[in-house]
């Protein structure tokens, strides 16, 4: 008899329009059709797989008997339910129609982590017991700044992982990086400022700047990372720079050693402002975890945003930003301003998962199956396409660039990928400059290794 089977095969979509019960049947009904549930596989209890998976046993009771009637299950006693050694489809029965696709997330998109792995039970478990012992004095408005004991935890997180040395008093917990980045602009940018982005970048800096009537700078970006020296020879006095050092987005190169000095140099020489968006550091494969610039940062030059967004859940909107000392007085002032904090509840749980180590446990776990499962994506891509692709994968990060040779149009093959409920991201959509690189940038996060060959076939129809 199999072991149970991992909970990949059960994963309900709450945002799709397909009822629960439908969507666990036609999970457990594929994944016994594709011999994923192979003859004499012990399914979980229903008590156990409705409190894992949050449903009402009633409706996983349902689940089971129906495919117990069918003849695909077979009730045991004591040994549970398993998949029946007997019952074998017919040759020509039609595939079961797959579930639609949630509106708000498809498979390849960038940006989200494996909400499949979101440790929802340990959670649960905590916000539960933060409601039941929330104090009076935590029932008010929140201190603008961010919760003290979230604070606190992020500084001592920041110290071991990324080497960044700071007082919770230099910290401030934001809505996501998103805020991190208006709270910078409010306190070091004034209208016409000019500065420097990388280019490809991230397109909300992009659309952020211009909204706040910025003088944009686009610095070229190689294999080093960002071109210090062409940047200063477009506008040496710029205020602020914004780059990602460790996980350049969306190349995923690493600034060198060299260029950090350079930037750094820029920095104090000319009293301008640094911003490090370490927005995916905790996720590196081999070799060594390229260092914090902001470890790096003597002359206090330098804002470190990072955020939950991308090791937990993009709903969560929290984050947080390291102030440069001199200006936590101001940032204070600024955010009395601009709204009265975040929300509390959501501080409160994040700072008892990572008191009580669960947060650190989760990134390890994290970190192999992305390793997994990034490597099942690439191998299907490759056994696919064959060299009709040219594939781009650093030590770290969320996504691997392909490229398609002599297909030169990626926005129309993202648009392909779209219409078959995927969504990659074509790589010149990133560029500020026209004419430049071509390619689509394929997240494997919500890719499990027993689904990258069906998704990879998917695309390869969809693009040709």
């Amino acid at each position: 008899m199999s072991d149970t089977p991992r909970l990949d095969a059960f994963v309900i979509d709450r945002a799709s329009r397909l009822p629960l019960h439908q969507q666990l049947y036609e999970r457990i009904h594929v994944a016994i059709r594709d011999g994923r549930l192979p003859p004499g596989t012990r399914l979980p209890s229903t008590r156990s797989l409705a409190i894992q998976l949050g449903l009402a046993r009633g409706t996983v009771d349902a689940v089971y008997a129906r495919l117990a009637g069918e003849g695909r299950l077979m009730a045991r006693r004591p040994g549970g339910t398993v998949v029946s050694s007997n019952f074998r489809p017919p040759q020509d029965a039609p595939a079961a129609p797959r579930p639609e696709p949630s509106e708000s997330w498809l498979p390849l998109q960038l940006g989200l982590p494996a909400l499949d792995l979101f440790p929802r039970k340990t959670w649960t478990r905590i916000l539960a017991r933060q409601a039941r012992q929330l104090p009076l004095d935590q029932m008010v408005a929140p201190d603008p700044m961010g919760l003290a004991a979230l604070r606190e935890a992020i500084a001592a997180y920041l110290a071991v992982s990324r080497g960044v040395t700071c007082s919770a008093d230099q910290l401030v917990v934001t809505h996501g990086y998103q805020d991190a980045l208006n709270l910078t602009a409010d306190l070091v940018l004034a209208t016409g400022d000019k500065v420097w982005i990388e280019d490809p970048g991230y397109g909300f800096v992009q659309r952020t700047l211009r909204a706040r009537n910025m003088t944009i700078v686009a610095a070229p970006v190689d294999e080093a990372g960002l071109r210090v020296d062409r940047a200063r020879a477009q506008a040496p006095d710029a205020r602020l720079a914004i780059v990602t050092p460790a996980h350049q987005f969306p190349l995923g190169v690493t600034l060198s050693p060299a260029r950090r000095l350079d930037l750094l140099a820029w920095a104090n020489e000319t009293g301008g402002w640094i911003l490090e968006d370490d927005y995916d550091s905790e996720f590196h494969y081999s070799g060594h975890k390229p260092a914090a610039l902001k470890a790096m940062d003597a002359d206090q030059r330098v804002f470190y945003a990072g955020s939950f967004s991308k090791s937990l859940l993009p709903s969560l909107r929290l984050g947080y930003l390291v102030l440069p000392p001199q200006l936590t007085s101001a940032a204070a002032r600024a955010q009395q301003l601009r709204h009265r904090g975040v929300a509390m509840f959501e501080q409160l749980a994040v700072a008892e998962l990572m008191r009580q180590g669960h947060f650190a446990r989760h990134l390890r776990r994290m970190a192999v199956r992305y390793r997994a499962r990034r490597n099942a994506l690439v191998a299907a891509l490759q056994r696919r396409f064959g060299d009709r692709i040219a594939l781009t994968q650093r030590a770290g990060g969320l996504h691997v660039l392909a490229r398609f040779p002599g297909r030169d149009n990626d926005v129309a093959l993202a648009r392909r990928a779209l219409a078959v409920g995927l969504r990659p991201a074509p790589l010149s959509g990133q560029y500020l400059t026209p004419g430049q690189d071509q390619g689509l940038l394929i997240s494997f996060t919500n890719v499990p290794e027993d689904r990258a060959d069906e998704i990879v076939a998917r695309l390869a129809c969809a693009i040709g």
